[in-house]
C-alpha cells in the first residue's frame, strides 16, 4: 500500500473515530458558545426524527391503502394511482417543505404535511397494482360464497395482497426517514440539524448525523420487514418464501 492510501485509510478510520466521540460524548460547538453532542442531544435529536417520521407514515397510511384497496378493488383508478405515483417522484422534497413554510409557516405541521405527500405515491401505487394481481377466479369464488365488496377487501384481496402492499410501504419508511433531513429548514430539529448546521456541530457532527440517518432507516427497513412477514398469511408466506 502507497503512502497516499495508508494516509486516506488513516483519515478515514480518524473521521469515523471523531464521528462516534460526537454521538458519545459532549463538545464544544464550533462556534464555541454551547455544549453539543453527547447523548443527550443525540436522543433527542433521534426522537424528533422518529416523531416526524412516524406521524407522517401513520397519516400516509391511513390515507393511501384504503384508497388503493378501493381503486383496486373496482380496476377504475389505474390512472389516478400511476399519475399520483409520477408526481410524488418528480416534485423535489424541499419544494414542497418550502410550499408548506409559504402558506403554513414552519413547524412539526408543516415537515408532516410534506412527507405525507411523498410517502403516499408508493404505498398508493404498491396497494393498487397487488389488488389488481388477485387472482380472479378466487374473487369469483368469494362472491359465489357470498361475500359482499367490503368483506371481498379485507378477507381476500388485503391479505393476499399484503406483500406489494407492505413493499410500498417500506419504500416510504426509507424515504421518509431519509428526507426528514431536512426538516430542520422548517424549524424541526431532526438529525438533520447536524448534517445542516456544520458551522455549529463541525464535520464530526455532520458525520455522526449522516451514520444515525442511515442506521435508522436500516432499522426502520428491519422491522417493517418483520412485520409484513408477521402479517403476511402463513399460506402465502410458503409459497413465496
Amino acid at each position: 500500500m502507497t503512502g497516499i492510501g495508508v494516509h486516506a485509510v488513516f483519515g478515514f478510520l480518524s473521521a469515523f473515530t471523531g464521528a462516534f466521540d460526537f454521538i458519545l460524548h459532549q463538545r464544544d460547538s464550533e462556534l464555541g458558545s454551547v455544549q453539543v453532542g453527547g447523548p443527550h442531544e443525540v436522543l433527542s435529536f433521534v426522537w424528533e426524527h422518529v416523531k416526524v417520521s412516524a406521524a407522517a407514515m401513520a397519516v400516509a397510511c391511513a390515507v393511501a391503502v384504503p384508497a388503493g384497496l378501493v381503486l383496486g378493488h373496482t380496476g377504475r383508478g389505474e390512472l389516478l394511482a400511476i399519475s399520483i405515483s409520477n408526481v410524488g417522484r418528480a416534485v423535489p422534497s424541499l419544494a414542497l417543505i418550502a410550499f408548506f413554510v409559504a402558506y403554513l409557516g414552519v413547524g412539526f405541521t408543516n415537515v408532516v404535511l410534506a412527507l405525507v405527500l411523498l410517502a403516499i405515491p408508493p404505498i398508493l401505487t404498491n396497494t393498487y397494482v397487488g389488488v389488481r394481481q388477485v387472482d380472479p377466479e378466487v374473487i369469483d369464488a368469494s362472491r359465489g360464497m357470498g361475500l359482499r365488496a367490503a368483506q371481498v377487501i379485507t378477507r381476500v384481496e388485503l391479505p393476499l395482497a399484503v406483500n406489494n402492499i407492505f413493499g410500498g410501504i417500506r419504500t416510504s419508511a426509507v424515504n421518509v426517514v431519509a428526507t426528514a433531513t431536512i426538516a430542520p429548514l422548517a424549524g424541526v430539529l431532526t438529525l438533520g440539524d447536524f448534517i445542516l448546521s456544520a458551522n455549529v456541530y463541525g464535520d464530526d457532527g455532520r458525520l455522526a448525523g449522516a451514520i444515525l440517518v442511515a442506521l435508522l432507516a436500516l432499522t426502520v427497513e428491519g422491522l417493517f420487514a418483520l412485520l409484513q412477514r408477521a402479517v403476511t398469511p402463513r399460506g402465502l408466506r410458503a409459497h413465496t418464501g
